[in-house]
Formats: structure tokens, C-alpha cells, sequence
């Protein structure tokens, strides 16, 4: 008789702590603590994020295997995210994850964060290659090209703000709670795009979002000096802006590799993905290219176990374990 396999996915790259079960490829359990704290301080303070991360972590972890219907004693492997990310909150993760892997004697699996966000798209769909994967979120923009699940080409990526940051910086700039990201997404709705500002046109299929934040930061001041409560008075309407501002840039070199690759299966994962307006804009251009979407539920755009133990299932297939001396990395290529 053959064996369910269990794995459990851990995540704790920045400010989420995540953990999910999965069985034979079927999420059973997905929750998630995301630390509120770091609103007060406008973006993520590593220190308090990893002393959060430890506070919440082996709790998480029984609420996870609970919500399953399994304890600890079944699991198969555990898959933990190994980087890119905060040095000081992988290492809670990684340090959890190698003594549980160490007590129970099961094998232990590496997962780089931003394989498994693309592995988010395959969580409730299957996949077509070839495959064009945008990955947006605070801190990656990333345009892939996939052949298979395991053939992979970068073909863009930020060269320096990703989206999320953009979304953040500007979204500060308006006087928006930190992260500005869905806040900006819901005052957009009641908003008009009449402000207008430049896209950057950086060659090939990498983005640069840094030149935004200036082009706001100037547009602001200059408004301010006429209207003093300017932004208070256009606010909707700058978030409508600004928004449509990143999401058109991104999808201007999504459709331009689309097209050059020829590809007809489209996944667009990370927190960005969530982004009503983005999601609303890729369904139209989908449309009529009559490309296949491949969009995670709003759970699994964000940073999450699942999408760990997602990985860390494809890896155990192939028995692609690691020793437990691995340790974490603030930056982790792709390929």
C-alpha cells in the first residue's frame, strides 16, 4: 500500500509567519500570523519581526497539524523557506524547522521563496507550459519563463524598487498606513486616473519603479505649494493615478514576452497579484490574446506555508533534500 505524503511548509521570510500541511499535493491546512506591529513604524523592522516570529511559531505549528487531522508523527519531510529574505526571521524559521526535521527524523527540504510563489499558481490549477510567471510583491518583481516545472529563464526583473515597494513608498508619500498596497487598491475604486505620470522605459523585460516615487514626491510638493490640502481633496484620485501607473508598467512587458515567447499560459503570483485593478486589466488583455490565466486565490498571493510546502513537495518527488548545516540567505537567485 502506498504511503501518503505529508509535508509540512514553513514560512517566515519578512513579516508573516506561515504554516501548512500538505498531503500528497492537496492542502489540508494553511494558516498564517501576519505582525500588525511594524504599521507603527511605517515598514518592516527586522528585529521585532524575528522576536514575533519566535513568539508565534511552534503555536502556529500545532494549530496547523491540528487543523489537518494529523499530528506530528506522520509527517513526511518539512520544507522550509531558506531565502531570499530578513536574515533574522529565516533564521527562526530554518532553526525550527532543522529541530523538528532532527527530533522526528524525517528528511528536511530548502525552498527558495521565489520558486515558490510561482509554485503557487499549480496549488488549485494545473499547469500548461509553456508558462509565463510574473512574481510581484514588495520586495521581488520577476518575469519568468517557464518549459517546464523545472526549466526555467528570468527574462526581467527589477532593477531597483519592486512593485509592492513602489506601492508602499508612494502610498506613504499620501499619508497611507503602512502596507499602502491594499489601501491604495480601495480608495482607487472611487478614484479617476487623471494625474498622470512616466513609466520607465528600462530595455528588455527587467522594470524600475524608483523614478515613480520621484515623479510623485515632485508632483506633491509642486501641488501643495498651490493647494495646501491637495492631497486630502484628490486623494481617490491619486491612488487611482499611482496604481494604474505600476500595474500598466508591468503589464506593458508582461504582454511584450508574451508575445515574443508566444505563450498562451499566464500565472501572476505575490502579494501584488492580489491588486483588484491588476487582476481586472490581465482578465481584459486575457480576453483578447485569448491567453490561460493562472491566478492563486487571494490566500496564496501573499507569503504562506502552503506555497512552502507546495515546493517542498515537488522537491521531495525527486528526493532533493538538503543536510540540516544549510543556513539562510538575504539574497537567493532563482536559478
Amino acid at each position: 500500500m502506498i504511503q501518503p505524503i505529508y509535508i509540512l511548509g514553513i514560512e517566515s521570510s519578512c513579516d508573516d509567519t506561515s504554516v501548512s500541511v500538505v498531503k500528497d499535493g492537496k492542502v489540508l491546512s494553511n494558516l498564517t500570523i501576519s505582525q500588525w506591529i511594524h504599521k507603527k513604524y511605517g515598514g518592516v523592522v527586522p528585529e521585532a519581526a524575528s522576536r514575533l516570529h519566535v513568539e508565534s511559531i511552534v503555536s502556529l505549528t500545532e494549530d496547523a497539524l491540528s487543523a489537518s487531522g494529523i499530528d506530528k508523527y506522520k509527517l513526511t519531510a518539512i520544507a522550509v523557506t531558506k531565502g531570499p529574505g530578513l536574515i533574522g526571521s529565516l533564521l527562526v524559521g530554518i532553526t525550527f524547522a532543522k529541530s523538528l526535521s532532527l527530533s522526528l527524523q524525517i528528511p528536511l527540504i530548502e525552498v527558495n521563496h521565489l520558486m515558490a510563489h510561482i509554485n503557487s499558481l499549480f496549488i488549485e490549477e494545473s499547469a500548461e507550459f509553456p508558462l509565463l510567471c510574473m512574481t510581484v510583491s514588495g520586495g521581488h518583481t520577476q518575469l519568468v519563463y517557464m518549459k517546464s516545472n523545472t526549466e526555467l529563464e528570468i527574462l526581467g526583473q527589477t532593477i531597483d524598487d519592486a512593485a509592492g515597494e513602489a506601492f508602499d513608498k508612494t502610498g506613504k508619500l499620501l499619508g497611507l498606513p503602512y502596507p499602502a498596497g491594499p489601501e491604495m487598491d480601495k480608495r482607487a475604486k472611487n478614484g479617476s486616473t487623471r494625474f498622470k505620470f512616466p513609466i520607465a522605459q528600462v530595455p528588455g523585460f527587467n522594470f524600475s519603479f524608483s523614478g515613480l516615487k520621484t515623479s510623485v514626491l515632485y508632483f506633491l510638493r509642486d501641488s501643495i505649494r498651490k493647494e495646501p490640502d491637495f492631497i486630502e481633496n484628490n486623494l481617490n484620485d491619486l491612488c487611482a493615478s499611482i496604481q494604474d501607473n505600476i500595474v500598466e508598467a508591468l503589464l506593458q512587458k508582461l504582454k511584450a514576452a508574451a508575445l515574443k515567447y508566444e505563450v498562451r499560459s499566464i500565472g501572476i503570483a505575490g502579494g501584488v497579484s492580489a491588486n483588484s485593478h491588476f487582476r481586472e486589466k490581465l482578465l481584459t488583455l486575457s480576453e483578447l490574446y485569448s491567453w490561460k490565466l493562472l491566478i492563486p486565490r487571494l490566500s496564496y498571493c501573499t507569503d504562506n506555508g502552503a506555497m512552502i510546502a507546495m515546493s517542498g513537495y515537488f522537491k521531495f518527488l525527486k528526493s532533493e533534500f538538503t543536510q540540516d548545516d544549510f543556513m539562510p540567505l538575504a539574497r537567493y537567485p532563482l536559478t
